[in-house]
């Protein structure tokens, strides 16, 4: 078949979309101080965080991955986004008050201040090739995806190129403040466009009926593997090679609150709140966003398989494995799932303003990803090397490393190719990389005895695991550890971490009281806060908020898994 092809409006729209967004990210710059450029000036109100939240989660390879992930094993993907909700109220609770007292600029700093420098440098180094190798590198290779539809013949290099530098374009003069302001736009656009997607699909199959009976006509054929009862289940048995109920117990958990409550470039929006506050409302915002994902994200990607199956994809030339085979339909190439909705179900006009939200969303989470990349290296890194150097001479700096940053990301995306799956290449990585460091914050703000020495053996020695079981699963060196799952090996790793820390601080001293007091959680200051929550009405009393929350989280999550 031909390429699929964007009429002048559609091109108008997303070229206009570009230039707006770069002059909106451009208008709202702040840099006259280290504190506006990489935190806005911590005068974020609640809305503004939750929305950026989300924005900045829900990227191009996120709409990317959850379609691929739908289409080919069902809604249990949807455990990563439900999951987000339960995450945010402990991070709100027990974890959010700290870092904002503290007024770090960075997950690094605080680290430090908890333990010492050595858990700083490392925690700052992993946060930072994990920002490029997973968040950047995932968006770009994404957008590239829906380009290459647009344009099969175009290398993929130079397209991630132009992508890169576009994202690029504000976010090096503006910092965090002119990428929060567009995200705030950029979500909008992107769950207004999911939604009509969703519609158009829907219209297209012929409601939930006729759903059920595609998937079970499919299943009949073989083309689908799996039964319709797995493809609508949340979770499977405890060796099910895709969401094993165990893996969603003790896995999920872990890697959501490593990208949740410890990746610096989520935490950075919190960091901006105006108070803790306008703080803990955004983060219980942002999981209530997270919600309505399985409906209009992750269902879509369900509805593609009685539509295009057995659409030919063999005019894209994209070889997925790298291994020289073309991929010719859907089920060997699950990741053009969302790319495909959009071009065959959209309109003229709509097609163009709905590419622009998903280029926009793999914009945000770049932009986003940069900004805490650079303000990583230039605070933990420059400022240490060179105190003497200006606040404005530090944002100078965190300028050019963005720019840096940018270029190795764009040349380390298209080896992404190399793996089957994209939601497969993050999770597996996120995997490896969240154990030790989760360990180590949690370790570090429930019991006092916990000292750098501990804290720096759980990291190290987690690091080296973590790149034998990547090698190895790479390489396919040990397959009975390889055959294990990946949301099984995560809380195993992190339990082994949490061993370790504990051991090594029982064997050397005990920390300094005064280091440690002000990072530690105690029932005194949860008796406290509840006098104060006593004098606010129930919709500012975040607890109460959170429990609405989990209420909710309970009536739409529940019946997938009975």
């Amino acid at each position: 078949m031909d390429a699929f092809q964007l009429s002048g409006w559609d091109i108008a729209i997303m070229i206009g979309y570009v230039v707006v967004m770069i002059w909106y990210g451009l208008s709202k710059a702040k840099q006259s101080s280290s504190e506006d450029y990489f935190l806005a000036g911590r005068n974020m109100v609640w809305p503004i965080v939750g929305i950026s939240l989300f924005a900045a989660n829900i990227s191009s390879n996120t709409l990317t991955g959850l379609a691929s992930s739908a289409y080919t094993s069902g809604i249990n993907v949807y455990n990563y986004e439900w999951m987000a909700a339960v995450v945010l109220v402990f991070f709100a609770i027990f974890f959010l008050p700290f870092y904002l007292r503290s007024r770090v600029y960075t997950m690094p700093e605080f680290l430090e201040r908890r333990y010492d420098s050595r858990s700083r440098y490392y925690f700052s180094f992993i946060t930072v090739v994990g920002n490029v190798i997973i968040d950047i590198s995932s968006a770009l290779y994404a957008g590239n995806l829906v380009l290459k539809i647009i344009f099969p013949e175009a290398n993929s290099l130079l397209i991630i190129i132009l992508l890169a530098f576009a994202a690029a374009a504000y976010t090096i003069p503006g910092g965090l403040s002119s990428v929060v302001h567009t995200e705030v736009i950029q979500a909008v656009l992107l769950v207004l466009g999911s939604v009509v997607l969703t519609i158009f699909a829907f219209n297209e199959v012929g409601g939930w009926d006729a759903l059920n009976q595609a998937l079970e006509a499919r299943h009949a054929e073989g083309y689908l593997p799996r039964s319709p009862e797995y493809m609508w289940s949340l979770a499977g048995p405890a060796n099910d090679d895709v969401m094993p109920w165990t893996g969603l117990l003790f896995g999920v958990p872990l890697l959501g609150f490593y990208f949740w409550a410890n990746n610096q470039f989520m935490v950075q929006r919190v960091l901006s709140a105006k108070n803790v506050d306008h703080g803990r409302w955004g983060a219980i915002f942002a999981g209530l966003l997270k919600l309505p994902v399985l409906l209009i994200m992750v269902i879509p990607g369900m509805l593609a398989i009685p539509l295009f199956s057995d659409l030919d994809l063999s005019f894209l030339n994209y070889d997925p494995a790298g291994t020289g085979e073309i991929c010719e339909n859907l089920i060997d190439c699950p990741n053009m799932t969302y790319p495909v909705l959009l071009f065959k179900l959209l309109p003229t006009g709509l097609l163009g303003l709905v590419l622009a939200g998903l280029l926009a969303a793999m914009s945000s989470s770049i932009s986003a990803t940069l900004n805490s990349a650079s303000t990583l290296i230039t605070m933990d890194f420059v400022s240490k090397l060179r105190p003497d150097l200006s606040s404005k001479a530090l944002v100078r700096v965190g300028q050019g490393i963005t720019l840096g940053l940018v270029i190795i990301a764009a040349l380390w995306a298209p080896q992404i190719e190399n793996f089957t799956s994209l939601f497969d290449y993050l999770q597996l990585v996120l995997s490896f990389i969240s154990p030790p460091v989760v360990a180590v914050f949690v370790l570090g703000l429930f019991w006092r005895r916990a000292n750098g020495h501990g804290a720096f053996a759980a990291l190290i020695t987690g690091f080296v695991i973590a790149i034998f079981l990547l090698v190895s699963e790479i390489y396919g060196l040990y397959p009975a550890i390889n055959k294990v799952h990946f949301l099984h090996k995560a809380p195993l790793l992190m339990l082994l971490c949490l061993l370790i820390a504990v051991v090594v601080s029982l064997a050397t001293a005990a920390p300094d009281p005064a280091q440690v007091d002000d990072y530690i959680w105690h029932r005194a200051m949860f008796r406290a806060e509840t006098a104060e929550l006593k004098a606010l009405p129930w919709y500012k009393n975040y607890r109460i908020l959170a429990l609405i929350l989990m209420a909710i989280t309970a009536l739409i999550v529940v019946p997938f898994l009975i």
